[in-house]
């Protein structure tokens, strides 16, 4: 971790990741420090990258997108220009939430929201299998989510 942060700022942290929406007089209370310090210290966060953004979680279901889909993809070339011609085309599509480039048996694992199985179907098919260089693909549906999102230990 680096040296430049204090326990004030890791509580800081800590507090934010947990509840987002603090008032920074409420933050600044929890921290024990002055509001206005407390201001310029979640400035320098928000600045110097500690804090990468902030944004409220919808809840899937309630918007139409309970169904979570994992798949892993295998590309047809192992070439930095394969890679980056997927990685930029999957950047494109809304439906996926993550992208990760992994190391094993697949080459990238996508995480996916969709409405219903029908609704994956069709992306699938219309999305997904027509990604530049996609050789195979393999869907994991979420049958129960135990842990998601969860908050960075530090």
């Amino acid at each position: 971790m680096p040296a430049r942060l204090d326990r004030v700022d890791l509580k800081m942290l800590r507090l934010l990741q947990k509840n987002g929406r603090l008032s920074n007089a409420e933050l600044a209370e929890q921290v024990g420090v002055s509001p206005a310090t407390c201001h310029r210290r979640t400035q320098a966060l928000f600045d110097e990258g500690f804090v990468a953004g902030v944004r409220a979680m919808v809840a899937p279901r309630k918007v139409g997108k309970g169904t979570l889909v994992m798949v892993g993809v295998v590309l047809d070339r192992s070439t930095p220009e394969s890679f980056a011609s997927f990685e930029q085309a999957v950047a494109k599509l809304k439906c996926v939430l993550d992208c990760h480039l992994v190391a094993g048996d697949f080459d990238y694992f996508l995480k996916i929201r969709a409405g219903d199985v029908d609704d994956f179907k069709r992306i699938h098919g219309d999305q997904l299998i027509a990604l530049p260089g996609v050789r195979q693909t393999r869907t994991f549906f979420v049958m129960k989510e135990v842990v998601d999102n969860a908050a960075l230990e530090f």
